[in-house]
């Protein structure tokens, strides 16, 4: 909670900092980099610095806690700091970071905004800083607790077991600890961070989400390798190394699991809605359920360009026909031909024909604009916007 004299100053210079948010990150991550190059090259995306997807985040996520504070200053803005905690148990971001990190952005907002910082504007921002690093770093402090690890201690070698091709840009990759003990458990929707050397000496991490259930004494990540979005930059570091490069029986550097979109236990009906990669948690999710033999209803939707884009078809179709109380619906852009055991359309995903009760909880992973639009859909047809849930791949820039 802000304190009684903050209150006023950050409603008021509210505005002025949210409209000068990007410009500040920008200049945030430049300063920072200046002088530590190191986390650049060894811990943060260097595709989405390129693009510019990590300081849109970072300006959202400020942005919207800031606001919350003011606004509803009863209420902690648990979706938005759990979201970033898990993200970073993930890379083992420890609370050593965050005084650097908020030097150089506290440093770039008095820079950016000149005289406007008044001394009286830049102990408010300092304090919206740290009400949100600390409540961070106490989540964060948590999650290693419960993983029963030293703070930032993730880091784990697992080997290749298998490696499947699904798709023609889609690898999957069953890991195991080279001991043959279990892997860590795990919540069905949760990911695994995975770090690589790649050729120029960088050390770049990706984060991957786990596609069976925990029950299995393996892990198994699916990995569809990502398209050139820069000419500096390449997409798809990791994903074009890890096609490239890995093989059965290598060894690969992966964190403990993390992430927030996690299948609870329960009797309510569910609806798993996914496009493209964005399948992979929804499979831990049905592998689980077919696993507890749940009665529980589950509508569960796909969208994809083909049925041959189509990965882990098969075996999503399998699991579904395991749920005496699950139903599959398809859509394809292309080429959408019937198929056993599912409601198969044409064209892009709606929820035209389907019929919901008010008690189903949501989630949703895929490309931005299908989770936009399945969301809006939901809400219309009279879901609570606390019932749907949802996973990004990247950074978050769904607020």
């Amino acid at each position: 909670m802000l304190s009684a004299q903050s209150v006023p100053v950050v409603r008021a210079t509210l505005p002025l900092v949210g409209a000068s948010l990007n410009t500040i990150t920008e200049l945030f991550y430049r300063r920072m980099f200046e002088e530590r190059p190191e986390l650049l090259q060894h811990l943060f995306n260097r595709t989405n610095q390129v693009t510019g997807a990590q300081r849109e985040a970072l300006a959202g996520s400020v942005a919207a806690f800031a606001t919350l504070l003011v606004e509803r200053p009863d209420e902690r803005p648990d979706a938005i700091l759990s979201r970033i905690a898990h993200k970073h148990v993930s890379l083992g971001i420890t609370a050593d970071k965050y005084p650097l990190v908020g030097r150089h952005l506290l440093g770039a907002v008095a820079e950016v905004l000149g005289d406007a910082v008044t001394p009286e504007v830049g102990a408010a921002w300092d304090e919206v800083y740290w009400l949100m690093a600390n409540a961070l770093i106490a989540i964060e402090t948590r999650l290693y607790t419960e993983s029963g690890v030293n703070n930032g201690d993730v880091w784990r070698c697992v080997e290749i077991a298998e490696r499947r091709q699904e798709s023609t840009d889609a690898i999957s990759l069953v890991l195991r600890r080279p001991d043959s003990r279990p892997t860590a458990p795990f919540r069905p929707g949760q990911y695994v961070s995975v770090r690589v050397e790649l050729p120029d000496g960088a050390h770049q991490i990706r984060q991957y989400s786990l596609s069976t259930a925990p029950d299995h004494k393996t892990w198994r990540i699916t990995v569809k390798r990502e398209k050139a979005a820069d000419a500096t930059v390449p997409a798809g570091e990791v994903s074009s190394w890890l096609h490239a490069h890995a093989t059965v029986g290598d060894i690969l550097n992966v964190s403990l699991p993390a992430g927030d979109l996690v299948l609870p236990e329960a009797d309510t009906p569910l609806f798993l809605a996914s496009a493209g990669i964005g399948i992979t948690p929804m499979l831990s999710m049905l592998d689980h359920l077919a696993l507890a033999s749940s009665r529980r209803p589950v509508t569960v939707v796909h969208a994809d360009r083909a049925p041959g884009d189509h990965i882990h078809r098969a075996e999503q179709a399998d699991l579904v026909s395991r749920l005496s109380g699950a139903d599959l619906h398809l859509w394809y852009e292309n080429d959408a031909r019937p198929s056993p055991g599912a409601h198969v359309l044409a064209g892009r995903a709606t929820l035209d024909h389907l019929t919901l009760t008010p008690d189903t909880t949501a989630y949703l992973c895929g490309p931005l604009p299908f989770m936009r639009a399945v969301r809006g859909e939901l809400l219309a047809n009279g879901l609570h916007p606390a019932a749907v849930h949802y996973e990004v791949f990247g950074p978050d820039l769904w607020r």
